[in-house]
């Protein structure tokens, strides 16, 4: 498995504080399976993190061969997108991939200016992962509300911790309507800590109760995304075997 969306360095953001923090995510990552994690701390005013201080910190932990490669990456917040040039947000290109760009849906409030910004960035030449969009009160509410960015391309990521039920009944519900509906690509650890928001990949999968599809989205998706190309033909999710959630 791939893991696109991590808060794996340390003393960045809201992340570990110390470098041992950090190896107890990637010792817990490699415990789960995952080849790869995407370093994405947050890029936004309470923690604006630059892109040499997030090049750093990759660099430092995968100098200490873990045995899980750590891609470089970014957590970008909408309005703090206008402070950064074109080549500071091709270095937080997610995983490396420069034309690629992870954005953070807000908690809260429906984000008025989002169609705007991914139009723009678009207009860039850049591709957007909109990350955990099952956690914000007005998805929850209308997850069709996402129809009309994914068909203009934007992936949708899910939280691991809010697809196995972890983050409650409601971030739960909310990801298997939008898996049902097509409009989910790619899960997430969002690790914080091996016990904040963990790692979590392999019971997620589980939780999508269908091998192929949750295969797609851990790793045939994330493969698709680092390397630039188009994503593969999404498996259909067996009306039979409906997404789990862990009580």
């Amino acid at each position: 498995m791939l893991d696109l969306h991590s808060h794996v360095l340390h003393g960045v953001d809201d992340g570990p504080p110390t470098l041992e923090g950090s190896l107890e995510i990637l010792r817990a990552a490699r415990a789960d399976g995952i080849a790869a994690i995407a370093a994405t701390p947050h890029v936004r005013h309470d923690h604006p993190t630059s892109p040499e201080r997030m090049e750093a910190g990759v660099a430092e932990l995968n100098a200490l061969d873990t045995g899980v490669e750590v891609l470089t990456g970014g957590e970008l917040d909408l309005a703090y997108l206008e402070t950064l040039d074109d080549e500071a947000l091709r270095r937080f290109g997610l995983g490396g991939n420069r034309s690629l760009l992870l954005l953070e849906f807000p908690y809260s409030g429906w984000p008025l200016s989002l169609r705007d910004v991914v139009f723009r960035l678009g207009v860039g030449g850049f591709a957007i992962v909109l990350a955990h969009p099952e956690r914000s009160p007005e998805v929850q509410a209308a997850p069709e509300r996402l129809r009309e960015l994914v068909d203009a391309g934007v992936v949708v990521q899910l939280t691991a911790a809010s697809v196995d039920g972890r983050l409650g009944r409601r971030a739960a519900a909310t990801s298997r309507a939008l898996l049902e509906r097509g409009l989910a690509h790619l899960i997430a650890s969002d690790a914080h800590s091996p016990s904040v928001r963990a790692i979590g990949m392999r019971d997620a999968a589980a939780a999508v109760g269908d091998e192929a599809l949750a295969a797609w989205l851990t790793d045939e998706v994330p493969r698709a995304l680092l390397a630039g190309e188009p994503l593969p033909a999404r498996p259909k999710l067996r009306k039979s075997r409906r997404l789990r959630r862990r009580v």
